[in-house]
């Protein structure tokens, strides 16, 4: 009776074990399906990553200029108007003379007078002019000259040609000593000894191949004869010699009255000077982008008149942080958006990088300029662009969402789903784009359930609840 009352404890035991352990596990079960049903998913994918760094600035020309009177007087003729396309030194307009002031007036006449003091200067010494063209063909002969002994070095073989022919020489020399020393070992036989008689023709015969090489090498080589060479290192020297003693005639001739044309070409560079005061030129080519003046303002120095930009090429300069600058190199892609344009893309490529960068209020920025390779006629100065300047580009990477990627203890984690419950797992991160970043370490794999909102007492210390590894 005992006996059988002790197996019926020990079954009961083991039925509650198991119904308990039952329950556990359907508890478990549950609360697992509750759990995966409230978090958002993505599965961890294979793909490319293009990691970008973005900044915004403004549109600028290539070159831009303000152009303002220089004297007050009348405008007379406008040559140019917004839109136009002017080439540089193009007069866009110029005052009236009876409107100029008299020390522009003036200038008129001082540069007709200076303008013949100095050709008198110039052209009244024949014999200064005889000394220029005596230098002018002493230079002639001497380049004439030079080029001459710059042939010395033509080659006319390929440098496998030459690496052949060489080797060849180098056998053709051996072959001297072999048969020197073949002919060595018969040389005191008597004369009209067969032996020696042929010992002595295969020396003479392996001098003449070894001269053939030689020849056929130095031809190759482009090498003249000692004569022609001799010869015009000769006409070069001379050459030389002729057109120091050239210019030492006329350093004689000119030293006389060269103080005397220096005065004379800086009274006709200072008339120019003041008569330019009267008008505007383009400094380089450009479109006129605004024009202020008409004919017939009354005018004063200093007042605005014409902007130029040269819209050849449009650049954009965008201030980049110093943690990012290291990454950004010239020739880089880029993208370029606007507010003003919708629904289309620019592409530009880094043009400029500074080296040295700028604190402002405690954070160091770097310029870096981006120039537009596909502009249209949409796109003008001072438009905002938001650029996008390409840094890195991986093929077949493994992608993680950024948001799923939290920092715990100091170390990036993810939190995977496997069996319904959060598992949390050590990454190493690689580039980075706006919505996903490459993972470089770790356990995570392809094709991996990845929570993007793992709750929050998942990421405290020692991993909330203690799921994942």
């Amino acid at each position: 009776m005992k006996e059988f009352l002790k197996r019926r404890k020990w079954w009961l035991l083991v039925a509650f074990a198991a119904i308990v352990g039952g329950v556990f596990w359907a508890l478990r079960s549950q609360a697992a399906a509750q759990s995966s049903s409230q978090f958002q998913t993505e599965t961890i994918k294979r793909g490319s990553l293009v990691a970008t760094i973005g900044a915004t600035g403004s549109v600028r020309a290539k070159q831009s200029a303000v152009l303002v009177w220089q004297a007050a007087g009348t405008v007379d003729v406008i040559n140019a108007k917004v839109g136009d396309n002017v080439p540089a030194n193009f007069t866009l307009a110029y005052l009236q003379k009876t409107s100029l002031p008299q020390s522009i007036i003036l200038a008129e006449a001082d540069l007709s007078n200076a303008k013949q003091a100095l050709d008198t200067l110039l052209n009244s010494d024949a014999a200064l002019a005889q000394a220029a063209q005596t230098v002018a063909n002493a230079k002639q002969a001497l380049e004439d000259a030079q080029k001459n002994v710059t042939k010395l070095d033509y080659r006319r073989a390929s440098d496998d040609l030459l690496e052949q022919t060489r080797a060849e020489l180098a056998l053709a020399n051996k072959q001297i000593s072999m048969t020197e020393d073949a002919y060595k070992m018969v040389k005191n036989r008597p004369d009209g000894d067969p032996l020696k008689a042929q010992a002595l023709l295969n020396l003479v015969n392996a001098r003449l191949e070894r001269d053939r090489k030689q020849a056929t090498l130095d031809w190759y080589l482009g090498k003249p004869s000692e004569l022609d060479a001799e010869k015009y290192r000769a006409a070069l020297a001379l050459a030389e010699a002729q057109l120091a003693d050239a210019q030492r005639e006329y350093e004689r001739l000119a030293g006389g009255n060269a103080a005397e044309i220096a005065a004379a070409q800086a009274r006709v560079d200072a008339a120019q000077a003041t008569l330019n005061l009267a008008r505007l030129v383009s400094p380089f080519a450009a479109t006129v982008t605004e024009a202020l003046p008409l004919p017939g303002d009354q005018v004063g120095a200093g007042a605005s008149a014409f902007r130029l930009d040269d819209l050849s090429s449009l650049l954009v300069d965008v201030e980049v942080s110093e943690v990012d600058i290291n990454s950004v190199t010239i020739g880089q892609a880029a993208t370029l958006s606007f507010d003003a344009i919708l629904d289309r893309v620019y592409h530009g490529s880094v043009v400029q990088v500074a080296q040295v960068g700028a604190d402002a209020g405690g954070v160091v920025n770097f310029r870096v300029t981006v120039e537009l390779m596909d502009a249209d006629h949409f796109v003008k100065p001072g438009m905002t662009a938001a650029v996008n300047i390409v840094v890195k580009e991986l093929d077949d990477a493994l992608l993680v969402p950024n948001r799923a990627v939290r920092l715990v203890d100091g170390e990036r984690v993810v939190y995977l789903l496997r069996d319904g419950l959060p598992a949390r797992t050590k990454i190493a991160l690689g580039a980075s784009g706006d919505t996903v970043s490459a993972v470089v370490g770790g356990d995570a794999q392809a094709g991996d359930i990845v929570i993007l909102n793992p709750p929050v007492e998942f990421l405290g210390p020692g991993g909330g609840f203690g799921f994942g590894n």
